[in-house]
């Protein structure tokens, strides 16, 4: 029987009059990719930003590790790695002096720190890069090293929302491999992206939002499957019919 590491039960947030997230439950299981679909509005970050503990919920709970994220908000931080769509980065600073400044901050000493940044350099392919300054990085660099950070600290649950926006497809691709190899680490997984192709590819499991509710949550193979063959039917040909095709600027 699979694990369940992170348990959300009953989510809501408003700002002003506006319900962003209205009654959002759900698992993802420990080892899993889980992707978290929608149009833009349909409160994807506002979800991803209560669970990581930026925000409080205005009702409902959620537990990761079986940690409480209204009564233990610190026991859940040293559980999480995150990896903001907005890139957060210091451009003057090299790649390694990047990582080294969010190592200690999630807790490192200044050897482990260096010891994870190079690992994690050289995982993405950036170790001759190191001391080269931010702002002269492309945006598929400066996508890769965004995730080098959020991975130090070895962190059980990475989320991370929409972690291939504009870049090319190779550094997209090194990205991809990348992530399926930490899942196969047995590293945790929330996903979100507006690439259906990249979603039936990663994701052990998506749902699909809109209007701050999940309207559907499934294997990418049994989603499809509701509307037909799965070789023939696309993830995008799912969202499109649950949740429309006007636009959503």
């Amino acid at each position: 029987m699979a694990e369940e590491f992170l348990v959300a039960q009953d989510l809501h947030k408003s700002f002003n009059e506006h319900k962003a997230v209205n009654g959002v439950s759900f698992s993802i299981y420990k080892g899993e990719i889980f992707g978290l679909l929608g149009p833009n509005g349909a409160g994807k970050t506002t979800t991803i930003r209560m669970l990581s503990t930026v925000l409080e919920p205005d009702q409902g709970d959620a537990t990761i590790g079986s940690y409480s994220l209204r009564h233990n908000p610190d026991a859940v931080r040293n559980l999480i790695g995150v990896c903001p769509q907005e890139l957060a980065l210091y451009e003057q600073l090299s790649a390694l002096d990047n990582m080294l400044f969010f190592g200690r901050m999630a807790g490192l000493n200044g050897k482990e720190a260096h010891a994870q940044a190079m690992a994690h350099l050289q995982l993405m392919g950036l170790v001759e890069r190191a001391k080269g300054k931010i702002e002269k990085f492309s945006g598929g660099m400066k996508r890769r090293i965004n995730l080098a950070i959020a991975l130090m600290g070895y962190p059980e649950l990475l989320f991370l929302d929409e972690p291939t926006v504009g870049i090319d497809p190779q550094s997209r691709n090194n990205i991809y491999e990348n992530i399926e190899g930490l899942r196969d680490k047995g590293m945790t997984i929330l996903y979100t992206t507006h690439y259906m192709e990249e979603a039936d590819r990663l994701c052990d499991r998506v749902a699909i939002m809109d209007g701050g509710q999940i309207i559907a949550m499934d294997t990418p193979y049994q989603l499809k499957s509701q509307l037909g063959p799965p070789e023939q039917i696309t993830l995008e040909d799912v969202f499109l019919k649950l949740t429309g095709r006007s636009l959503r600027d």
